[in-house]
């Protein structure tokens, strides 16, 4: 058999390294840009917010135009122009002219998450799906190791505009790489008739109609994806935006000492979301169905997560308890996420898995949008006070779970 689904998820894991390197150069900046641009709590939490809004609209509608176009021309657009807007901050000088680069980036890089979820479900069997996510996936969290170590750098040789048009570069090498590769499995060269058998050893699904965003709307599988969506995006946006502000705040570490910190949290991370998709296709191999091998795992990152609600509590002279107690739970975060991605893929045809997973990852950024405002506001109003946001994002992946429950007892597929 030969093994180019694997490659396929390599392409997919860079890519996602590349789009967090974007999108968290921002926070590793915050406490230079404060200073040099004369920012506050409240200018920054705008900047979250257009990238948010434009997030929303830009997974909704990267998720329609993947189903209808492909994700090797998709892709490949989303990747030009967020690259392209990750470059424009460097030419940036206001808060107004952030909140537009940052919008674009955010337009652009909401096509990532539907288009790898779309290549997994046409390149995997749904007993890898999961750990295939988990794969890909863990490339956010490289991207956000890779940034605190390499923008600082960057940033003291070319200064912070030099730091954000490097690491915007980056993304045109890997659309190179990827025009060059990637192909549809049944029109790639390189993949056999073994393993193309193995790829669809699914059972065939039934041919679907053109299905409207009205129709999905009604269907409980888009609101369960929806929910956990809604619960857990923001608090991954909280992470990557304020961890770093946190650390100088709490604990007075400047740019380069908060470097080791963030890769320690998010090298962690990594592993956390293959070891979520590996738990779920372990316990499916063990003979386990889908519905309880899917909720066993989302149930386990849940109750990983909620002991993050001390970290603000933490006393100033032990970092490194604060630091343990969000890797703990950045790690569970990405283990929950690999399996509420695969959702997707267990109870949707393929055909709509990219406009679900943008239905759900806009619904996901319009509760970030709101979360980045309220994270602003009472960090402005209490003098950066994290007690408030932390505590949030302790509780909401377990009322997410239960709220799934309700909606698919059993993980039932979609019916048209």
């Amino acid at each position: 058999m030969s093994h180019v689904r694997w490659t396929v998820v390599a392409l997919l894991f860079f890519a996602v390294t590349i789009n967090y390197v974007d999108r968290a150069v921002i926070g590793v900046l915050k406490p230079v840009l404060d200073q040099a641009l004369g920012w506050d709590q409240r200018d920054y939490g705008w900047m979250v917010t257009a990238f948010q809004a434009a997030y929303a609209i830009g997974y909704a509608v990267s998720g329609r135009l993947l189903d209808r176009f492909g994700i090797r021309l998709g892709f490949s657009v989303a990747v030009a122009l967020w690259s392209l807007a990750a470059m424009a901050h460097g030419a940036m000088s206001t808060v107004l002219g952030f909140s537009v680069a940052r919008a674009a980036l955010g337009l652009a890089e909401g096509g990532t998450l539907p288009a790898a979820v779309k290549g997994v479900s046409e390149w995997f069997p749904r007993e890898q799906r999961a750990f295939a996510t988990g794969m890909f996936n863990a490339g956010s969290n490289v991207g956000a190791i890779t940034c605190p170590v390499v923008v600082p750098w960057l940033a003291g040789r070319w200064g912070w505009q030099g730091a954000f048009v490097a690491t915007g570069a980056i993304g045109f090498v890997w659309l190179a790489v990827w025009l060059w590769l990637y192909r549809a499995p049944d029109q790639h060269p390189l993949v056999n008739a073994e393993e193309l058998a193995y790829i669809r050893k699914d059972p065939p699904e039934p041919p679907h109609p053109h299905l409207p965003w009205a129709a999905l709307l009604g269907k409980p599988q888009t609101w369960a994806f929806m929910i956990g969506m809604m619960a857990s995006s923001p608090v991954w946006w909280f992470y990557i935006f304020w961890v770093p502000d946190f650390l100088n705040k709490q604990f007075g570490l400047g740019l380069t000492q908060s470097s080791l910190p963030l890769v320690v949290i998010f090298t962690v991370a990594s592993a956390g979301g293959v070891g979520g998709g590996w738990l779920s296709s372990k316990l499916l191999r063990a003979g386990w169905t889908v519905n309880a091998a899917r909720k066993t795992a989302l149930l386990a990152c849940s109750a990983c997560i909620l002991p993050v609600f001390i970290t603000p509590l933490v006393p100033v002279t032990h970092v490194w308890w604060a630091v343990a107690i969000v890797t703990l739970a950045a790690a569970a975060h990405c283990g929950y996420a690999a399996n509420l991605f695969t959702l997707v893929s267990d109870t949707v045809p393929r055909q709509a898995v990219s406009s679900v997973v943008g239905i759900g990852g806009m619904a996901g950024s319009i509760a970030g949008m709101f979360f980045a405002q309220l994270v602003a506001r009472v960090l402005y109003a209490t003098h950066d006070n994290f007690v408030v946001p932390f505590a949030i994002a302790a509780c909401t992946y377990s009322l997410a779970l239960l709220a799934i429950h309700l909606l698919l007892p059993r993980l039932e597929p979609m019916t048209i």
